[in-house]
Parts: structure tokens; sequence; C-alpha cells
């Protein structure tokens, strides 16, 4: 609905840090602040009472880390996106994060309007990760897709890799040096291909089967 705002729950063990994330979000008139906690136990009961539309996440929270809600979030089928918030930016933690159904990973060194900027995105669909990140998580990717057979076609595999840079549909076709129309056949196809409805979904489901170049 037009001019509905989006619904953020926040999650960080750092009472300083998390009051800072959720006066910033309040700040911000497209964004509600509907909740926070201090451990991931707490979380995840808030976040399926509350069914926020993005939920932040710090990587290391008490009692149930934030990679263990957003798997719980993912088995119960909760539609809440989430934007995890790390300090360790090792490629492994990116992967996984990722791969479990994270929209977006920031590091802790993102600015409060970076991580209201990634809110806002995830909402819409898309996927963030912090620039910092970016060729680790590709070097893994190509790690791990050494021994897979790719069911997607070389340049499929080339707008899925960008889509997982974070790049929008017009910024791959300049990168690919073709039409943003094409790139969306192209994301059309291998979201068919790979049995999902969305581009996060689809970096996801490529990590999980390792199809990715």
């Amino acid at each position: 609905m037009a001019g509905q705002k989006i619904t953020v729950y926040v999650a960080d063990d750092h009472p300083v840090f998390r009051e800072a994330v959720a006066r910033a979000a309040s700040s911000r008139p497209e964004l509600e602040l509907v909740g926070m906690g201090g451990d991931g136990r707490r979380a995840l009961d808030d976040i399926r009472s509350l069914s926020p539309g993005v939920a932040v996440l710090d990587m290391r929270l008490p009692q149930l880390e934030g990679l263990d809600v957003v798997r719980a979030i993912q088995r119960d089928r909760i539609e809440t996106s989430v934007v995890m918030l790390s300090a360790d930016s090792s490629r492994e933690l990116v992967y996984d994060a990722v791969q479990l159904g994270a929209a977006a990973f920031l590091t802790k060194a993102s600015t409060l309007d970076q991580i209201c900027d990634a809110i806002v995105a995830v909402a819409r669909g898309e996927t963030v990760l912090a620039p910092e990140v970016h060729s680790g998580l590709v070097r893994e990717l190509r790690e791990r897709d050494r021994s897979a057979v790719s069911l997607l076609s070389e340049r499929e595999s080339q707008v899925l890799l960008l889509i997982a840079e974070g790049l929008s549909n017009p910024e791959i076709g300049e990168r690919l040096f073709i039409s943003s129309s094409t790139v969306k056949t192209y994301v059309k196809s291998l979201l068919d291909k790979l049995g999902v409805h969305d581009r996060a979904a689809a970096v996801a489901e490529a990590m999980r089967r390792g199809l990715m170049e």
C-alpha cells in the first residue's frame, strides 16, 4: 500500500548501539520502530508476535545467535526480511548469513544512514551487501562452485553474481553492456530455473546449490 511505513525491529546486545539504530530508524519518515531486544530468544519471540517488515539483527546475540534467529524465521515462514550486522566480516560468515536467508549483511562500521537505507532496500526485495564484503563473498562462491555443475547459462551466472553484489538491473546492464530489459529477461529466467520468486531468494538458493561462478 502506497505510503505505508516499513515496520522495523532492532536486536543488539549493546544498548548504546541498539538505541542509536532505533533512533535513526525512528527519525526516518518511511520507517516505524515497533520493538527492540537485547538477546536472540527475545528477538525471535518479538518477531513472531510483531511480524515486522524488517528485523535488524546483530550476528553475536546472547542466548540465540543472529544466524539461529534467521534460520528460525525461514523455518517458520515469517515474512520478515533480515538486515544482519556483524563486527566479523569473514567470507564464510557472510556466505552463511545470506545462504540462510538474510537479505542484507552490513558491518558494524556502517553508518546509521547506511543501515536505514539497507532497511528500505530489503523491504523492496533487494539484496544489500557492505562493499567491504563483496570480494570475499565472490571468492567463497567461486571456491564452492569448483565441483558444481551449473544449470545456469554463463550470462545468467554473470547476472546472478552481480545481483549478489547488490546491483540493480540498469547497473547490471551497464556492467555487461546489455540493455536493462535484457537483464530483466535473464533475471526472470534464472528465477524460474532456481524455483524462487525474488532476487534475494535467488542468491540464497544459488549459494545452497553451489551454482555461482
